[in-house]
């Protein structure tokens, strides 16, 4: 009732966003001035150049045609639910009369929801590979030929799991694997593997490296890497259960982007703080289109409708 109350005009929710994306004071994107008049459908229109700017653009809300007052209804059901919701099921709750409308609006978000320049991990971390799918049969080793491979990063918070990382890649292959390292961890830290070949030397990009061996014992990989099998059990767990497990390899990075952002914050005792969140990250990653979303390089393009 209080967020209804709050966000109830689009006035409102031009406001709320000119304060996440200005919170100083306006700053033109042309020529950087500072002293703006406001003008009508929203825009300002800068002292210094000219420049009639918008809240709007450079964000994920550009050229949306729905209201501000759906899109913040959105955020709100996606960050004050534990499990998040489908695409159909913010259809049916925000009363849209398309599915893809819902789809997309989800997709754009979940790109929000990744923090740009946010630090990497440091401190101890596990890693491992998974694939979404399972393992294909006749496939030896780290092979597969249509399931999707995921690396996981955990951090070690005492016996507990700290932040993580969760990225697709190729293949388990030294390239892939250290790239993601390289990435999502900071030079510094202490990797925990298994002796897989595909993490030997990442020594010399200046982390240091601890190997667990696992020896094919049954059930050695939960109890050596726990951390990151217990994000790896709760992340399919989640796909499965939230999505009914239709999620396509062209878009799983969107749903790591998501798992990962509400696992991050899963002690947060406020779930305003996550829409908070969720809001200020959303003026400040650039437009993500539905062009853009469905069109993704190197794959095959399909919407899931399950």
């Amino acid at each position: 009732m209080e967020f209804d109350r709050r966000f109830a005009t689009e006035q409102a929710c031009r406001e709320y966003l000119f304060q996440l994306r200005w919170p100083d004071s306006f700053t033109c994107p042309k020529c950087g001035g500072c002293k703006a008049w406001p003008r009508q459908r929203g825009l300002w229109l800068c002292a210094g150049c000219g420049y009639e700017a918008s809240v709007l653009v450079g964000t994920v809300f550009q050229e949306s045609r729905l209201p501000l007052t759906v899109w913040f209804r959105a955020m709100w059901l996606i960050s004050s639910q534990k499990t998040g919701t489908s695409a159909m099921g913010l259809q049916r709750m925000l009363g849209l009369g398309s599915y893809r409308t819902a789809w997309t609006l989800l997709h754009k978000l979940r790109r929000a929801m990744i923090r740009p320049g946010r630090e990497r991990l440091s401190g101890v971390i596990e890693v491992d590979e998974t694939y979404w799918g399972g393992e294909e049969e006749g496939q030896p080793g780290r092979k597969a030929l249509k399931k999707q491979l995921i690396a996981v990063a955990a951090q070690e918070d005492g016996s507990g799991i700290g932040r993580v990382r969760l990225g697709t890649i190729e293949d388990a292959s030294a390239k892939s694997l250290h790239g993601f390292i390289a990435a999502a961890i900071e030079p510094g830290s202490r990797i925990c593997t298994d002796g897989w070949t595909g993490y030997a030397s990442i020594e010399r990009l200046g982390y240091q490296h601890s190997i667990r061996p696992l020896y094919g014992e049954r059930g050695a990989a939960e109890r050596l890497l726990p951390r990151v099998h217990r994000v790896v059990s709760l992340l399919k767990r989640w796909i499965l259960g939230t999505h009914q497990g239709s999620v396509g390899a062209e878009h799983l990075d969107d749903y790591l982007n998501e798992f990962t952002f509400r696992f991050n914050r899963r002690k947060s005792q406020h779930r305003g703080k996550l829409f908070y969140r969720l809001a200020q990250q959303a003026v400040l990653v650039p437009p993500y289109p539905y062009s853009a979303i469905v069109k993704v390089p190197g794959r095959r393009t399909r919407i899931h409708h399950r």
